[in-house]
């Protein structure tokens, strides 16, 4: 954690937190925003697959949300990544990913982190390539699903990014 991290706490969310991740991710302009129901069922169900900073009076200011694959329990899927705008440009993103990973590995054994990132969200691309070098492991990229694929209007590509096999210090 840096010098600008040290004020800030980083835990697990609880559903009382749901509504401000809800507007973290609302406020980011960039962020497919689910619904409010859904931020509080993920407070809920995926507290221990998600991690949220808190500023010095308890309140989140950033968050990552993420779930174990069913398909393959050794991934972490990583499903939004939010920092509040008065909390961005200190590497919050960042120590969050960090975190989490270093958690949910020595927690569950998991060993492949992944996400999905549209070809524009640049600062997404650089969090999860900077991830991967970070921690010494192979990123790979590839379409997972394609613009056609969206029921709901124009939609960019979403690339999926899978980085592993994490570093035994991750482990």
């Amino acid at each position: 954690m840096t010098a600008a991290q040290a004020d800030l706490q980083i835990d697990r969310p609880r559903v009382a937190d749901g509504a401000a991740l809800w507007r973290i991710a609302r406020d980011s302009k960039v962020l497919d925003l689910n619904s409010s129901y859904s931020y509080l069922l993920w407070c809920r169900d995926f507290a221990a697959t998600s991690a949220v900073a808190r500023d010095e009076r308890g309140e989140p200011v950033g968050f990552v949300t993420g779930y174990v694959r069913p398909d393959r329990p050794d991934t972490l899927l990583v499903w939004q990544v939010a920092v509040d705008e008065a909390y961005r440009g200190r590497r919050l993103a960042a120590a969050l990913l960090d975190g989490l990973a270093a958690r949910t590995v020595a927690e569950r054994g998991l060993t492949t982190l992944e996400t999905t990132i549209s070809p524009d969200n640049t600062a997404s691309q650089r969090l999860f390539t900077s991830f991967a070098e970070r921690h010494g492991a192979r990123l790979e990229r590839e379409v997972l699903f394609d613009t056609v694929l969206f029921p709901d209007g124009p939609h960019e590509p979403e690339v999926l990014y899978r980085i592993g096999p994490l570093p035994a210090t991750a482990r």
